[in-house]
């Protein structure tokens, strides 16, 4: 059994991955820190584990008894953290912040297995990616392989409200969040570096712009994203080129078919469809925010750097209808 330690874990991630790793076959949590709620019931604050587990939250963390850390603390926190804390070199790191996911003088890996598989399943350490990065960066790779992004980008990606984290602010409160919409951080959004970092790895350079746009949507969990690329292309070479991309993927999947939210939110899929409107190529992708976004893939990462199938915990149904 994978021994977990989970740091953060009283907000929608660290919550997430506690109900996904109870139900794992290979790990075992030892334990899930928060201060803040320490000596209280795990299913006291996420109430849809009630009757499924009686821990409680720890102020304590002894890495020296886990195999692996999850980081689910707020962007920034984690560098600062094992500047003040000692982590055993044998434990593994999975970071969900977005402290290591830029190249540089650390060692973490970028946790997206559809493109760096093989390096997940060596490192110690790896970057888990960011929610909007994901849906993006598959939506748009196999167009950098066929090396399409030759003109600006532009995207559009509504999120729910998970995505804004547990503490309560002005636009998570549900009066002002339902049945409205509105977008934020526009051109500017923190995700753009990594997103660019992995279309170039793969398209070999990017000179082009990512014009993204992101959307607050008045649901829970979940990000639908379009994109248009600008290219000759017949669209039949361009399906084809994203089947064989994520022909051995185990979450990602191309569909004939145009897609929705519902077909991926409460599970670890992403789903992409291409269609062509004359030089214009419109992709769509969707995944739920908190999985596949989040916490799923940074399972998936555990999965592959401890050497267990993929996919191990992370069958997960559809909230369909």
């Amino acid at each position: 059994m994978i021994k977990v330690g989970i740091l953060g874990a009283a907000g929608y991630t660290g919550g997430e991955l506690i109900r996904v790793l109870l139900n794992h076959p290979e790990a075992k949590i030892v334990f899930a820190n928060s201060e803040s709620n320490a000596g209280n019931l795990i299913s006291d604050v996420h109430e849809g584990l009630i009757g499924e587990t009686d821990l409680c939250f720890t102020d304590e963390m002894p890495f020296e008894q886990v195999d692996v850390v999850f980081f689910c603390v707020g962007h920034g926190k984690s560098e600062a953290f094992l500047k003040e804390h000692a982590i055993p070199k044998n434990v593994k790191i999975i970071d969900l912040a977005q402290d290591f996911r830029i190249k540089g003088d650390h060692d973490y890996v970028y946790g997206l297995p559809e493109i760096n598989k093989a390096e997940i399943m060596q490192a110690q350490h790896v970057a888990n990616p960011g929610c909007f990065a994901t849906a993006i960066q598959l939506a748009l790779l196999p167009a950098a392989y066929l090396n399409l992004l030759k003109d600006d980008v532009s995207v559009n990606a509504i999120t729910g409200s998970t995505g804004a984290g547990q503490k309560p602010g002005a636009t998570t409160h549900f009066s002002w969040r339902t049945d409205n919409l509105s977008i934020y951080k526009p051109f500017q959004h923190q995700h753009i570096a990594e997103i660019r970092q992995s279309l170039k790895q793969v398209q070999g350079y990017l000179d082009a712009d990512i014009d993204f746009i992101p959307y607050r949507g008045n649901f829970a969990r979940g990000i639908f994203c379009t994109a248009v690329v600008k290219t000759p292309a017949p669209i039949e070479d361009i399906v084809e080129a994203y089947k064989e991309f994520y022909a051995d993927a185990a979450f990602t999947h191309y569909s004939d078919k145009a897609i929705d939210l519902k077909q991926v939110v409460n599970t670890n899929k992403a789903l992409v469809h291409c269609e062509k409107y004359g030089n214009k190529l419109l992709i769509t992708s969707a995944i739920d925010n908190l999985l596949k976004g989040a916490v799923g893939q940074a399972v998936q990462n555990m999965n592959l750097m401890f050497g267990l199938d993929e996919t191990a915990g992370l069958r997960l149904k559809a909230s369909a209808f």
